[in-house]
């Protein structure tokens, strides 16, 4: 009897915290921050694009937004068995919010060119700060090298693995594309070993190695990005056709080279009466 007492006790003295957790700043709450809010946005652009538009509602948007913005941290801090911070600090949450709105008035308010540029740039933003995060935290709970660098590669793409799953698309992880997984993976590796040189052995500031392996991150995927460097294909036999995935190519699309590419954005004025265009004619008149 008297534990029962005590029990209810103890609820009836818990106390709701409703301005309580906020923290901006400190042990890396600033770069996490960073990659969940550009990744929140990302989000919303991408219920916007064609290969994952499926007439989501507003909410719908907004939940991309957070699935986006959020999983990474969530599944990287639950890997290690920790309260997800996005739980803990409202700040998460509000920011994520915040950006998946500004990424809903975005994507519904300008042209799918647009939208498909500001996606793979701000993509390319937020891959390294999650890949740092990531990397930070395996290093913070003492995890060795390896346990580390998959951590890096968590916080950046879990996130694009619930969202591709909610819209009924492969993942991206798993498809043909530029780099992804390899630039999240490699970024956290120069993170590891700036840490250990920069930090531990000449006990220097962290944010050297954390904006240097930004820098080389950010600029990697910008440029794969724009070459269309891809991830290798698995090898195929001879004579087989590879099909085409559906996901555009940013360089091809911002120069114009790829009639293709520009019509699965909607931005080519299809010519002729049958509605073909000029590069679908038969191969005779080309």
């Amino acid at each position: 009897m008297s534990s029962l007492l005590s029990g209810h006790f103890l609820f009836a003295t818990s106390t709701v915290n409703w301005f309580t957790g906020w923290k901006f700043t400190g042990h890396f709450t600033t770069v996490d921050l960073i990659a969940a809010s550009t990744n929140a946005l990302n989000g919303a652009l991408l219920a916007r694009r064609p290969d994952h538009y499926k007439n989501f509602t507003i909410v719908g948007v907004i939940c991309m937004a957070l699935l986006m913005g959020l999983g990474g941290g969530i599944t990287r801090d639950v890997l290690v068995n920790q309260t997800p911070s996005a739980l803990t600090n409202p700040a998460y949450l509000t920011l994520a919010l915040a950006f998946g709105f500004l990424g809903y008035k975005l994507a519904y308010t300008k042209g799918q060119l647009f939208r498909e540029g500001l996606f793979q740039f701000m993509t390319s933003f937020s891959l390294p700060w999650y890949a740092i995060a990531g990397a930070q935290k395996g290093i913070d709970v003492g995890l060795p090298v390896l346990g580390t660098l998959l951590l890096a590669v968590v916080g950046p793409t879990a996130g694009r693995w619930y969202a591709d799953v909610t819209s009924g698309v492969p993942p991206k992880q798993f498809v043909r594309g530029e780099w992804f997984v390899g630039i999240a993976l490699l970024t956290g590796l120069v993170w590891v070993v700036l840490y250990w040189l920069i930090v531990q052995q000449a006990g220097g500031s962290i944010w050297w190695p954390t904006l240097i392996s930004f820098a080389a991150g950010y600029a990697l995927r910008v440029i794969a990005l724009y070459r269309a460097w891809e991830e290798p294909l698995a090898k195929e036999p001879a004579g087989v056709y590879k099909h085409d995935d559906g996901r555009p190519m940013l360089g091809r699309k911002l120069t114009g080279k790829s009639q293709r590419e520009l019509r699965d954005l909607g931005q080519l004025v299809e010519n002729g009466a049958d509605g073909a265009s000029p590069d679908r004619q038969p191969a005779a008149v080309r």
